[in-house]
């Protein structure tokens, strides 16, 4: 069985920068798309940012486009969310979560086509 944890979630103020860490373990993390989703209350789960298996294509959400960067270490079995210029709107809980193969063809964006998530890791900026 597959198990995400994320860490470095935590409290900034507007403008600042965290980086949120998922070490996934159990599984076989080289041949997985890994994507981070993020979910503000009374809201649904949406989708942040995503990368494909060998780390040589990502996918953002539009909210944070330019400002978000994913990447992974395949010898880590870890991968990364580094955040820049926070705003508020950015105030949520940030899950990590694993897609299985078969994956090579799309980087995909909903919740439903990831197979394995983690706890979620609380981000909150204050203005």
């Amino acid at each position: 069985q597959v198990q995400l944890v994320e860490t470095g979630g935590g409290l900034v103020q507007a403008g600042g920068s965290l980086r949120l860490s998922c070490v996934a373990s159990g599984g076989s993390f080289s041949t997985y798309t890994m994507a981070w989703f993020r979910q503000a209350p009374g809201k649904e789960r949406e989708f942040v940012a995503g990368i494909m298996r060998s780390g040589g294509r990502t996918a953002y959400g539009d909210s944070v486009k330019g400002r978000f960067s994913i990447s992974r270490d395949n010898a880590k079995n870890t991968v990364y969310l580094q955040m820049s210029s926070l705003k508020p709107e950015d105030t949520a809980i940030y899950y990590c979560a694993a897609k299985a193969p078969p994956n090579g063809l799309a980087l995909f964006t909903t919740t439903r086509q990831y197979d394995y998530w983690g706890q979620g890791t609380q981000v909150t900026v204050s203005s």
